[in-house]
């Protein structure tokens, strides 16, 4: 993606030390900038700079694969499919659990618990491979500054009593989550798509996003002209870019959204449908009784009446 560093595309010390004094330190930075520019910078010639972009280009391009070589790289992963959420009846209906190499929505109203799924999550990621964790770190984007590490030990501590028994455990469970408080959507978007060397560098085999909603419906007035477009716009890249980090890595992804009720009484997401086709699960906190909630047109509308229990949307 042309998020990735140059020094990670092949170019020489020299020459990325070089671009990095002029504050051009990612393939994005190097491919914005004109052939003129560039040989001013480099020092090289006319043809030299052509070949750098040519390089740089090929890096941060998608490669071109085969239906079969896509199957076979999957079936040849060492990592495991699921994550299970050591919840049994949510377990049965995800097949498993939360799919590795691609993502996963939890929706529902505020205050449901999505934040403290979310928190469960990050630490049933970082468990050994052998209690059914991934044994990895976790980077987990904050954008409501609802993130608690003292609820992250008290999980830990309540769910795994045996396993977190000494201080370290937990010290070192509790250094493997990485949380960054994004509280704008540009500020969100640069984070995910800055994320390729930090999965890699720190071993990351979970990215959580909590909320999607949060940033969106701080920014994006749905009443004013052109405010939707920008705003599907930015969900769109935001599904896209993680769906690729999850797919690359053969890691999941964790996006939480929210309900909100509409003016005709009916309840949708928050922060947009729009992720759902890049998301091959949506779990979906709801309240259910013998009866669904139903809009003015008689049609089921996801609502909320009495009972509880999860639903899975594929």
């Amino acid at each position: 993606m042309s998020s990735r560093k140059l020094r990670r595309v092949g170019l020489s010390q020299e020459l990325c030390d070089r671009l990095n004094r002029h504050q051009i330190v990612t393939c994005r930075d190097f491919l914005c900038l004109s052939p003129l520019e560039l040989m001013k910078i480099t020092g090289l010639s006319y043809r030299g700079v052509h070949e750098l972009l040519r390089v740089v280009s090929r890096a941060c391009a998608p490669q071109m694969q085969t239906a079969y070589e896509i199957k076979a790289r999957r079936a040849a992963a060492a990592s495991p499919a699921f994550l299970p959420t050591t919840l049994p009846a949510l377990d049965e209906a995800l097949h498993g659990g939360v799919a590795c190499g691609s993502l996963t929505e939890i929706t529902g109203p505020p205050g449901c618990g999505k934040t403290q799924f979310c928190i469960m999550m990050s630490v049933l990621a970082t468990l050994p491979t052998s209690m059914g964790g991934l044994e990895g770190a976790v980077v987990y984007i904050d954008t409501e500054s609802a993130f608690s590490a003292e609820r992250l030990i008290e999980i830990a501590e309540s769910r795994f009593p045996r396993y977190f028994n000494t201080e370290e455990k937990l010290l070192l469970t509790s250094s493997k989550v990485y949380l960054y408080r994004e509280l704008s959507c540009d500020e969100v978007l640069q984070r995910i798509e800055s994320l390729e060397e930090e999965i890699i560098s720190k071993g990351v085999k979970l990215v959580i996003v909590d909320s999607v909603a949060s940033v969106v419906r701080k920014e994006f007035d749905t009443q004013l002209q052109g405010n939707m477009r920008e705003r599907n716009k930015f969900l769109a890249r935001e599904a896209a870019s993680l769906k690729y980090l999850a797919e690359e890595f053969s890691i999941p992804g964790f996006l939480g959204n929210f309900f909100s009720t509409w003016n005709s009484g009916r309840i949708g997401q928050c922060g947009g449908r729009l992720a759902e086709p890049e998301a091959k699960v949506c779990v979906q906190w709801r309240e259910c009784g013998t009866e669904p909630a139903r809009s003015p047109t008689g049609s089921p509308c996801g609502g909320l009446s009495p009972g509880s229990s999860w639903e899975r949307k594929t």
